[in-house]
């Protein structure tokens, strides 16, 4: 037993165990990784089995079903999808993505990596958050490529290239989002290999209030947008129900149509706020819907949220209306701007406010990026808001009326207190101080005593005493200090007689009014008022 405790364990098998505790955590990040991506695909795949079940008149077995929920699942990514079985025989690109379908990908992704970067018991060693992410995404992205090989073979191909950037892409940000949310939002420090100037700079609290700033432009040019559409919807809404009607006869197309149409949603909320900016949406070569005119789209296909588009012809009083939601982003990034600090300069704040109509512009220039995409060839190649014009154009809008507003309010909160005391002697003198002296407060009293009764006594102001000349006050005799008995070691009190002053309560009295005479005073009249010096305390 001494010869086991004597040698004791060598220091180069603690990293041993160390790896292998590691790597049984690794491979459930990189199983997680998986699952993700198979969870979402699954939903997917149960949601097109389903349709194609109730369908009367499929056009394809259980293996075409599967094949399409592979390629809505890389469509969901951004993966553009390649149609071969065309009227015209010419294969027709489909780009655009429903974003309201990006969002399965993403929480799952994100919950993956969360739950990788979580211990399940106490004494579990967590992984580093560079070793989660990185399994994770392993996992997410072998199932991506298998996916990618498997649709290959269906109706709806995926182009090789934009699934090479795109998957990775959605599931790079998401994991990320996913660890760093399990880390507790950590705001550390930049990189070392950056420069110090870019990291002081970015230090700074200038560019939280921008990127909050910007933040809330973009969330009120997407209500804006919203708006738009709804108000659009109801206006059209016997073409769109219409439109709704004759697309199928069945409860499973119907429901497939109106389940397409809530996924693109929040792309029409895109592409009602790139209208409402001014440079509008293509509809086609050579057609741009804006709020100045709409030539009209003839080739257009059927389907309802396309027909809450504006009448063919020039613009109206009421399509202008539109340009109110740009106005009120700006207005919002200029109010999100300004900070509450008075030392902060008119500079600083302009500056702040021109920062977050950038954050703005790139918010939405990225947000147009998503939301168009071709659905065809030749006339529907291009299909959505354009994302250079429609990121300046926000820019633009918000730039212009965010840095004012910000001046304009940064003045109003650091504005200095208007008041007597915040005035020259000569400007205070000229206050004019009319609530004392017009004797308001006098008859409110009076009108609150009269509405209470006799709740509230009449209360009578005492006369002021006459004040006694200066040479009609005898003259202070000395007194001589009074000794106290027993002090020894202690100083004398001075003692100061002032005459002249009656404190007789009778006076006040009978300076009430014609009640009861008071026959004697209540204490004796004191003349005079002594004064007692303060006694230091004797040293110790």
């Amino acid at each position: 037993m001494t010869q086991v405790t004597e040698r004791g364990t060598p220091l180069s098998a603690a990293p041993r165990a160390g790896v292998r505790r590691r790597s049984p955590a690794a491979a459930a990040c990189v199983v997680g990784g998986a699952v993700a991506a198979g969870l979402g695909l699954g939903f997917l795949a149960v949601l097109v089995i389903v349709l194609w079940i109730s369908s009367p008149y499929p056009d394809s077995g259980p293996g075409g079903a599967l094949h399409l929920a592979a390629g809505l699942w890389l469509l969901a990514h951004g993966t553009e999808l390649v149609r071969y079985d065309t009227l015209s025989g010419v294969p027709a690109p489909v780009g655009m993505t429903p974003l309201l379908l990006v969002v399965l990908p993403v929480l799952l992704m994100r919950r993956a990596a969360r739950l990788g970067s979580a211990a399940d018991e106490d004494d579990e060693e967590v992984l580093p958050a560079a070793a989660v992410f990185s399994a994770v995404l392993c996992g997410y992205l072998a199932v991506g490529a298998l996916v990618t090989v498997y649709a290959a073979g269906g109706p709806m191909s995926a182009d090789p290239l934009s699934a090479a950037w795109h998957i990775p892409l959605v599931a790079v940000l998401a994991a990320a989002a996913g660890v760093w949310g399990a880390r507790g939002r950590p705001l550390g420090p930049l990189p070392s290999w950056l420069p110090r100037g870019v990291r002081k700079a970015v230090g700074r609290p200038r560019y939280a209030l921008a990127l909050r700033a910007g933040a809330g432009g973009a969330l009120v040019l997407l209500g804006g947008g919203a708006l738009v559409v709804g108000a659009s919807l109801a206006w059209h809404g016997a073409e769109v129900q219409a439109s709704f009607l004759s697309l199928t006869g069945v409860w499973s197309g119907r429901f497939a149509v109106l389940l397409l149409a809530l996924t693109l949603i929040p792309n029409a909320m895109v592409w009602g706020a790139a209208y409402a900016l001014g440079p509008g949406f293509a509809l086609g070569a050579d057609v741009t819907a804006t709020p100045l005119g709409f030539p009209g789209a003839p080739g257009l296909p059927r389907f309802p949220l396309l027909e809450a588009l504006p009448a063919e012809g020039p613009g109206t009083p009421l399509t202008w209306a539109a340009a109110g939601v740009p106005v009120v982003a700006g207005l919002a990034v200029g109010w999100f701007a300004v900070r509450r600090a008075r030392e902060v300069s008119y500079g600083e704040t302009a500056l702040t406010a021109a920062l977050g109509a950038v954050v703005c512009g790139l918010a939405m220039t990225g947000l147009a990026a998503a939301s168009a995409g071709p659905l065809g060839s030749r006339r529907l190649s291009e299909f959505g808001p354009v994302w250079w014009t429609t990121g300046v154009a926000a820019f633009a809008w918000t730039a212009v009326l965010a840095v004012p507003v910000a001046v304009a309010v940064h003045a109003w909160r650091t504005r200095p207190a208007i008041g007597p005391d915040a005035l020259e002697d000569d400007e205070a003198a000229a206050v004019d101080d009319t609530w004392h002296d017009s004797g308001v407060r006098e008859i409110r009293w009076a009108a609150m005593r009269k509405a209470a009764g006799e709740l509230i006594p009449d209360i009578a102001v005492p006369p002021v005493p006459p004040v006694v000349p200066a040479d009609s006050v005898a003259p202070v005799a000395p007194v001589a200090p009074v000794s106290v008995p027993g002090g020894r070691g202690r100083g004398r009190r001075a003692v100061t007689v002032v005459s002249g002053l009656d404190l007789d309560p009778g006076l006040l009295a009978g300076a009430a009014g014609p009640a009861e005479a008071v026959s004697a005073p209540l204490a004796p009249p004191v003349v005079g008022a002594r004064v007692l010096a303060r006694r230091k305390p004797p040293p110790e």
